[in-house]
This record gives structure tokens, sequence and C-alpha cells, in this order.
């Protein structure tokens, strides 16, 4: 038998026994769970994007407070030729 033989036969007896019961509320529990899920990954987005927002706006006061695109002034200042 090749390999694939032995999958398929070893299927085929799963498939010939019976069936386990499944219990009667595994339906509701399941989409109870799913509306749990998807609860939670709405609030975790919420989270995220308030803190990307939060992160924006501190990066945006922060530049213009600090302009950091200008050339900072000379520290000291040129020697002079005392004309």
């Amino acid at each position: 038998m090749s390999r694939y033989e032995d999958k398929e036969a070893a299927v085929r007896r799963l498939l010939d026994t019976p069936h386990p019961p499944v219990p009667g509320d595994l339906a509701g529990e399941a989409a109870e769970r799913g509306s749990r899920l998807l609860r939670r990954n709405r609030a975790l987005r919420r989270v995220a994007w308030t803190l990307f927002a939060l992160a924006v706006l501190a990066f945006v006061l922060w530049a213009s407070a600090a302009q950091p695109w200008e050339v900072p002034a000379a520290e000291t200042t040129p020697p002079f030729d005392g004309v």
C-alpha cells in the first residue's frame, strides 16, 4: 500500500465509525464566543488608533515647538576685525 492509500483507508475507517454526540448548545456558545472576540478586537483596534493619533499629535506639537528644520544659531560669535 502506498502512503496515500494508507491515509485514505484511515479516513474511511474514521468515517465508518459512529459519530460522537454534539452538545445541543454548541451553536449558541460558538456565536457568543464569536461576538465576544469581535468586541475585543474592535476595542483593541480603537485603542491602537487612539494611541496612534496621540503619537501623531505629540510629534506635531514637539515639531512646532522645537522647529528641528531650522539651522541652530551659532553658539559663539565670529571674530571681530575691528573696522
